[in-house]
């Protein structure tokens, strides 16, 4: 090595963690309510979620879905559950300017420990296969089931499709509710667009006054032809052209 030379690393990732954590065990949480996460920016940073005076899930978010829309999106999760109020859960949040290109989360992960990372807890719906595969569900999902005993106020009173009446609440529903579409259907929007036959064809009358979604679920196959089943999971519900069952669901 030449004289007045050295190469030298910046470990910028140590630097951020001895500064971080610290930080964030000073800090005090506050309830994961919609109203305090929509008052967070949408902006890049980590964020630890707390249950029982302990982290449970650490996430990190970037520019395009920023800690308002992740931590918003985590609310959402704990309406409509058993065992699990809302409130009962907590988080702290920090935005952090230099998070690009940086792991930080699997350091976070690894400095607090966080059984709901990779229990299911921040995933989308796997879809069918989960459903065919007939393994049980685990984490998350298994130790707080959604439930689908709780009056609701979703759909409006009178006259409509069963698909539009599903589309509504799909739409509205803090968990999965995943329903049979025409052939070939594919895309985001396809819920939406391209429903099977059936479901835009039948029509249903609501009643006025709450339901609950198996009492919905329960009205809508009324109006369908014979054939039609919807399954409770704890993670979620379907309602398909079948007649089968499944070992870690519940006809409902």
């Amino acid at each position: 090595m030449p004289d007045g030379f050295i190469a030298f690393e910046l470990d910028l990732m140590s630097a951020v963690m001895n500064q971080l954590v610290p930080s964030l065990d000073a800090m005090a949480s506050a309830p994961l309510s919609l109203a305090n996460t929509a008052a967070l920016p949408d902006a890049q940073g980590v964020y630890l979620l707390i249950y029982d005076g302990q982290v449970r899930y650490v996430g990190k978010t970037d520019a395009e879905a920023g800690l308002r829309t992740r931590l918003s999106r985590h609310a959402r999760k704990f309406e409509q559950r058993r065992n699990v109020r809302p409130e009962d859960v907590q988080f702290k949040a920090a935005q952090i300017l230099v998070l690009t290109a940086m792991d930080i989360e699997s350091r976070v992960i690894a400095h607090y420990g966080s059984e709901w990372n990779g229990s299911g807890f921040g995933s989308n719906d796997p879809g069918r296969e989960r459903e065919t595969t007939n393994k049980p569900e685990q984490g998350f999902d298994a130790r707080f089931p959604i439930d689908i005993d709780i009056p609701l106020e979703i759909l409006q009173p009178g006259e409509m499709s069963v698909h539009e009446a599903l589309v509504a609440l799909k739409v509205a529903l803090p968990y999965t509710l995943r329903f049979e579409l025409e052939p070939g259907a594919r895309g985001s929007h396809s819920f939406r667009l391209r429903p099977s036959p059936d479901l835009a064809a039948a029509r249903v009358i609501i009643p006025a006054g709450p339901l609950t979604l198996r009492q919905a679920l329960q009205l809508l196959i009324r109006a369908l032809p014979p054939g039609w089943q919807a399954t409770y999971f704890v993670s979620h519900v379907i309602l398909y052209k079948e007649t089968r069952g499944y070992a870690h669901g519940q006809p409902i």
